[in-house]
C-alpha cells in the first residue's frame, strides 16, 4: 500500500492559482508509477525572486529558473530508514511566473506546465538526472511515460 505526506506550500499571491490538492495527486501519481511505496517530500509555489535566489545560493547561478529539487537522497547511500519506512526524498520549488511564461510559449494551460514541472522535479528527487546525454533519454522517457498516463491534463 502506497503513502505519501506530500506537503505543499504556496505563496500568498499564487494561492488561486493552483491547487495544493491537485500538487499533491500529480506528485503522488509520478511516485506510484515509479514503484515508490512510502515517501515524503514538499513542493514549493513561489515568484521569481525567490526561485533565483535559491537558484543563487545553492547552484551557484544568479537567474531565475522554472523548478529546483533539493534532493536528500542524493548521496544517502547505507541511510538507515526511520523506523516508519517512509523516504523522506526533498522538495521542489517552482516559480509560477516563469510557468506561466513558458505555458505561453510553448501554446498550453499554466497547469500543463506546473505539471511538466512537478514530474521533472520529482523525477529529480528519485535520483533521475539529465546531466549526461543517456541519463537525459531515460528521464525524458520516464517524463513522457508519466505525463500521457491517465488523469494527467
Amino acid at each position: 500500500m502506497e503513502r505519501y505526506e506530500i506537503n505543499v506550500e504556496i505563496g500568498w499571491r499564487y494561492r488561486d492559482a493552483v491547487d495544493a490538492e491537485w500538487l499533491r495527486g500529480v506528485a503522488g501519481r509520478v511516485l506510484a508509477a515509479e514503484g515508490v511505496a512510502r515517501a515524503e517530500a514538499g513542493i514549493v509555489i513561489a515568484g521569481d525572486r525567490k526561485v533565483r535566489d535559491l537558484n543563487r545560493r545553492y547552484r551557484g547561478e544568479d537567474a531565475p529558473t522554472d523548478v529546483l529539487s533539493f534532493c536528500l537522497t542524493e548521496n544517502a547511500e547505507g541511510f538507515v530508514l526511520p523506523p516508519d519506512e517512509t523516504t523522506r526524498l526533498g522538495d521542489i520549488v517552482i516559480s509560477l511566473p516563469t510557468a506561466r511564461r513558458q505555458a505561453e510559449a510553448a501554446g498550453h494551460s499554466v497547469e500543463r506546465e506546473v505539471e511538466i514541472l512537478l514530474v521533472h522535479g520529482v523525477l529529480h528527487l528519485l535520483g533521475y538526472d539529465h546531466a549526461e546525454e543517456k541519463d537525459a533519454r531515460r528521464m525524458r522517457a520516464s517524463e513522457k511515460a508519466r505525463l500521457s498516463a491517465p488523469g494527467v491534463l
